[in-house]
């Protein structure tokens, strides 16, 4: 059965019409797979898909993503980008991957302190906080994060966030304190970035961006412009992991951060 999927004249280009042809008539594509951009589940049988294909200098990766929040298209981004997410995809599951060994992806983020670039997850979604619904986004890496130059063990991923004013999480019912100078970009109703301080007093720059601007439900935008204040939540990888509703990522962040493995900041919204 053909897959619902949209292959744009980029994509077709760069992966050959063979290819093309053989996705578009339900081969080498996945029923199943996870948003590249929202990571929530899809289904090409059922929901609109589009092929995002993210390209190095050298690796080309096929991933998959709801029509309704990016078209289909080619993304260039740097080998290392690209190598860090196979690597980091490799032991997974591989539901949205083609059969030619070209995993999913999901956006890329440079860190605090880290010139280097490093592939971030961002979920949104509702939490309970001093008995009101908060609009929060969840943050979790593909891979493990190490400082640049480091050859340790270990990741550095909260250790990076602890130092640009983040704070450990331990107890999901209290509100997270203010981080000065980050604050989280809504434009259109649709999630932009979330920006970090410039450097020596500087504009902004983003800390995570978007590919393209992700959709957010109507729940999340009226508690964000009610609240006017975004909650950012991270845990490095595997802490929380994909979780198709808010109950469970509920769940997921009140174990990670019993284990330690959960910082937090509130941040302004910029925008609406």
């Amino acid at each position: 059965m053909p897959r619902m999927l949209d292959v744009s004249d980029d994509v077709r280009a760069e992966i050959g019409d063979e290819e093309a042809d053989c996705l578009l008539a339900g081969g080498n594509a996945p029923g199943n797979y996870d948003c590249t951009s929202c990571r929530t589940p899809g289904d090409s049988d059922q929901e609109r898909t589009s092929t995002v294909l993210f390209v190095g200098e050298e690796t080309a990766v096929l991933a998959f993503a709801h029509a309704s929040c990016i078209p289909s298209q080619v993304v260039p981004v740097s080998e290392e980008q690209l190598q860090g997410a196979v690597r980091s995809i490799t032991g997974a599951d591989g539901d949205g991957a083609a059969p030619s060994g070209r995993p999913p992806a999901t956006p890329f983020a440079a860190l605090p302190g880290e010139p280097r670039q490093a592939t971030l997850g961002v979920t949104c979604g509702l939490v309970l906080v001093e008995n009101d619904l908060r609009p929060a986004l969840v943050v979790e890496p593909a891979g493990a994060i190490a400082r640049p130059g480091s050859t340790e063990p270990g990741d550095a991923f909260l250790p990076l966030l602890l130092e640009h004013g983040f704070a450990p999480v331990t107890d999901m019912s209290v509100l997270p304190a203010a981080n000065p100078g980050w604050s989280v970009l809504l434009a259109g109703g649709r999630l932009h970035a979330i920006l970090q301080p410039g450097t020596d007093g500087g504009q902004p720059v983003s800390w995570w961006q978007a590919h393209q601007p992700l959709p957010v439900s109507d729940g999340w935008r009226s508690a964000a412009g009610k609240a006017q204040t975004v909650l950012v939540y991270a845990a490095p990888v595997g802490a929380i992991g994909h979780q198709p509703r808010e109950d469970l990522m509920r769940e997921a962040m009140e174990k990670a951060a019993a284990e330690g493995k959960l910082v937090a900041a509130a941040m302004p919204l910029a925008g609406t």
